[in-house]
């Protein structure tokens, strides 16, 4: 094991192929870099991860990451060096930081993994882009509208790749059911419901802190995004109750979405209740019933009712987290946009920001209203 110092010279690592834009949601991304070191980039055989934090979500993401042809894990980074180097004894990993700033210092390093609270996720995410790190970034990227914009904007003058950490969003049943939804399986969508509730014991945990904590942002962000990403359109207006603990954070919230196609959703989570998920989608001829809508396995089957006998849909998937991995791999070394646009992330931060002042104000909001 190696206790790595900071370097000076950070190596830019930068997507290959000239120039990446990416446009959804009227929000524009644009990178250019230099093409003679795109091409040279793009022989690279293995980009080198770092982790800031010692999270319990690493046991996650190191797996396939150190499984990965195109990736390895090369440094964690803990202010406190004793969790770093016990990470680094759990996992293997060769070099230990005893400071963010250090790992982002180093050169030796590509890609930083940043999965820290969640209030310090927008900051860190910039601060390893203006190292010239491209980044994966724990949900939620951002807290407020003007940190995703932060984000972009520092991803965009660094030419570094950002993207947030949706698993699911890359795994064969959630793209799937968007298509299943786009070809018309259920006639005109009119309705999704989701929930995911879990009980959170650990009365210290940081998701209970004030400061970038709660439910919505936890998991209720996953139904929100599930629904955006298979309806394939941004909601118009949003409502929300929340059932508030000790420390003022919403603890159980229930949120409705209405979509300028006329279809509604709504969902629950919580930290108060035994472990669901599930994704509903009703529509005019049909109903879709997804089972394991956040956390699908290798193997998924989906429902399909349409009036008779439930037709059984199997999707054949993947590890969960190797997704969000490889993607990362894609659009570095290959220059194709991440699967979760920094313009998706803002748009996801939009409408949990809406649901949040809704239930403060006990009214419906506009999504991307200010305040």
């Amino acid at each position: 094991m190696i206790k790595a110092t900071a370097e000076e010279d950070a190596k830019i690592l930068r997507p290959a192929g000239g120039v990446l834009a990416s446009s959804e949601a009227g929000f524009t991304l644009a990178r250019t870099y230099d093409e003679g070191r795109a091409a040279e980039d793009a022989k690279m055989k293995k980009l080198r991860w770092g982790i800031l934090g010692a999270a319990r979500i690493n046991k996650a993401l190191v797996p396939p990451l150190q499984a990965s042809e195109r990736n390895e894990l090369v440094a964690v980074a803990s202010r406190r060096l004793e969790k770093a180097e016990a990470e680094a004894r759990q996992w293997g990993i060769p070099r230990i930081f005893g400071s963010y700033e250090a790992l982002l210092a180093d050169s030796g390093i590509d890609v930083v993994y940043v999965p820290l609270p969640n209030a310090l996720h927008a900051e860190w995410t910039i601060r390893a882009a203006r190292a010239g790190k491209h980044v994966l970034c724990e949900k939620p990227l951002a807290l407020s509208l003007e940190e995703a914009d932060r984000v972009a904007a520092a991803a965009r003058e660094a030419g570094v790749v950002v993207a947030e950490a949706f698993m699911y969003r890359h795994h064969p049943q959630t793209t799937k059911l968007r298509e299943l939804v786009a070809g018309g399986a259920v006639g005109t969508p009119r309705l999704v419901r989701g929930a995911f509730t879990f009980n959170l014991t650990r009365e210290t945990d940081v998701r209970l802190d004030p400061q970038g904590g709660g439910s919505l942002w936890d998991v209720g962000c996953y139904p929100v995004s599930f629904t955006r990403f298979v309806l394939g359109e941004e909601p118009g207006e949003a409502f929300g109750w929340q059932v508030t603990g000790p420390t003022g954070i919403d603890e159980t919230f229930s949120g409705q979405l209405r979509f300028p196609s006329g279809c509604l959703a709504s969902f629950d989570c919580g930290f108060r209740a035994p472990l669901r998920t599930s994704i509903e989608i009703v529509g005019s001829e049909g109903v879709l019933s997804v089972p394991h809508p956040f956390k699908p396995g290798p193997s998924e089957q989906v429902l399909l009712s349409r009036g008779g006998p439930a037709e059984s849909i199997e999707i054949a998937g993947q590890e969960l987290y190797r997704g969000e991995v490889e993607d990362l791999a894609d659009a570095v070394l290959l220059g194709r946009p991440p699967r979760v646009s920094l313009a998706d992330s803002r748009a996801n931060t939009a409408a949990l920001l809406a649901l949040l002042r809704s239930a403060r104000e006990g009214r419906p909001v506009a999504v991307g209203a200010k305040g």
